[in-house]
């Protein structure tokens, strides 16, 4: 019984190899998608230029929803804030004595 391995390569010549070619697959590989990423990026530019940014309707439906309760609550709890941070900071620090 004879057992067939795969045969080994016994020319080592060079196969036609074109870096040319090669080189235009590259170069109109780049230019195709450059023309897609410009066509593209100017499409979602009309997207956007289209649609308003803000109207003044929804800006007065929104500061109608944050009662003015709130507000004083959360200025108060910065107001306390800033004179516990100016306490610290005028406080002096503990100062361990090193010779005990």
């Amino acid at each position: 019984m004879h057992i067939k391995f795969f045969k080994k390569e016994k020319s080592f010549k060079k196969k036609s190899f074109s870096p040319i070619l090669y080189w235009k697959i590259v170069v109109c590989a780049f230019f195709v998608l450059s023309v897609f990423s410009i066509s593209f990026g100017f499409f979602l530019f009309k997207q956007v230029n289209k649609k308003p940014i803000f109207s003044g309707e929804n800006n007065t439906s929104r500061a109608k929803m944050v009662k003015p309760e709130r507000i004083n609550k959360v200025l108060q709890y910065f107001s306390e804030r800033e004179k516990k941070s100016k306490q610290i900071i005028n406080s002096p620090s503990p100062i361990s004595d090193p010779s005990n």
